[in-house]
């Protein structure tokens, strides 16, 4: 397997500590705007300076080492490369470099779901009309979750409801880079020492990335949110089944087959017991009382009627477990997650009143934060993607709580990415009629 890799931050950084070890796997060139950073990555990693001191991408085949540059399109015209990893998690960027490795018919892991949440839907469909793959990247949670639902639905289960936990209060929706590490228990010195990012933690803290995920997860396997979005309720592993199960049931749930994110917190601050802040869940039904009696003889955690049971994976390891994808795609032709359809949307909501003239700072900022929706709910609305509330400027008020539309900013005209996002929003809005006379 011939890998690609776009991007060395973090997550690519895990999956490279993992490339030594990894049989049959050859790294063959990272494209990064700082090959001197990508260099330091590696050698932080582990990686001895030999492995990639490769002068170009033809002597990096030739010696079986990488190359590292900044020329991107070089390495998706490379002939070489299998798999093309996209970690900048840059959204727009991630989307251009996707399109390219498309028409380079080169297979893409998505590991920027910022991109997929935005476009997925889209950039699957050009991905097939290519004849190549696209896939989310499994060790984040949406692959993960996309996981365990098909496992669910292949043993024959009805899935009632999946999802990932999260340390959530509803103040936090209001955090900025300013407040995040009060929320968190850490000192600003203290994250300043460990490299952290306070913008890029804040979007997990304020609910953004929660809701990009789970736009992620409705849209590659068919289950959808409630109308509201996302509600956190508190919950751990062992109140999972109880809780996630229908409203005439007990349980707190919109409907069968919704996408959901627990809380590892009480809604006063309290820690939950057994909690799965870190995880991902599915809950899935018992379709007779001889399958509910093989959940009681094999130990699985149910709710008191014995007929809902969860399975779950208590811990995620990001980039760590990324090689999955990478053997999936490229040796059995199957994708670790993919969007089947446009069925949720993660928008852009104002944080604070807002100003005409300000401009958005996007995930994880001062001015706006990601919220779950149905995505005919977004069309609708004409709500602005979190994707794409960056850089872009009001041209009128919002209030705090309020989605954004894309009539209330400015949006350049020769944005390729946005307007990729319209005809998205085009496409499947005329096939809307149509997708639901089928079901």
């Amino acid at each position: 397997m011939r890998v690609g890799v776009i991007g060395c931050g973090k997550f690519a950084a895990m999956y490279l500590a993992q490339a030594p070890t990894t049989a049959g796997l050859h790294v063959m060139g990272i494209a990064d705007l700082s090959p001197a950073r990508a260099r330091a990555q590696l050698e932080r990693v582990g990686w001895d300076k030999a492995r990639f001191g490769a002068a170009s991408l033809g002597a990096a085949i030739d010696q079986g080492t990488t190359f590292i540059g900044d020329d991107v399109g070089a390495l998706l015209a490379h002939p070489a490369v299998d798999v093309i990893v996209e970690s900048t998690g840059h959204p727009p960027a991630a989307v251009r470099h996707a399109l390219m490795a498309f028409k380079a018919k080169k297979h893409v892991v998505m590991v920027t779901v910022e991109a997929d949440a935005m476009v997925g839907p889209l950039l699957a469909r050009r991905a097939a009309e290519a004849g190549v793959i696209y896939s989310l990247a499994y060790g984040d949670q949406p692959a993960l979750i996309c996981d365990l639902v098909d496992w669910a639905r292949a043993s024959g289960f009805e899935v009632t409801a999946a999802g990932r936990g999260h340390k959530w209060l509803a103040s936090y929706a209001q955090s900025t880079p300013e407040t995040v590490w009060d929320h968190y228990g850490l000192t600003a010195e203290q994250a300043r020492i460990g490299g952290m990012n306070p913008q890029m933690f804040n979007s997990f803290l304020d609910g953004t990335k929660p809701a990009i995920e789970c736009t992620a997860v409705a849209n590659g396997t068919g289950l959808t949110p409630a109308p509201g979005g996302l509600d956190f309720p508190p919950c751990g592993i062992d109140d999972l089944p109880h809780v996630m199960r229908p409203r005439a049931e007990g349980g707190m749930l919109d409907h069968v087959g919704q996408v959901e994110v627990v809380s590892s917190l009480e809604r006063d601050g309290r820690p939950v017991p057994r909690d799965i802040r870190w995880g991902v869940w599915v809950v899935m039904k018992a379709p007779n009382d001889y399958v509910k009696r093989c959940f009681k003889e094999y130990g699985m955690v149910t709710d008191a009627s014995g007929s809902y049971g969860v399975m779950y994976k208590r811990w995620h390891l990001i980039g760590l477990e990324l090689g999955i994808s990478v053997a999936s795609v490229a040796l059995r032709g199957e994708s670790t997650g993919c969007p089947t359809g446009f069925r949720a949307d993660a928008v852009a909501t104002a944080k604070r009143n807002l100003k005409a003239g300000e401009t958005l700072d996007g995930e994880g900022g001062y001015t706006v934060y990601g919220r779950l929706m149905p995505a005919a709910t977004s069309l609708a609305a004409s709500a602005l993607p979190i994707g794409l509330a960056h850089g872009v400027k009001l041209t009128r008020a919002v209030k705090q709580g309020a989605t954004v539309t894309w009539a209330d900013v400015a949006v350049d005209a020769s944005d390729d990415v946005a307007a990729f996002r319209r005809d998205m929003e085009r496409i499947f809005a005329a096939e809307a009629p149509r997708a639901r006379a089928a079901e």
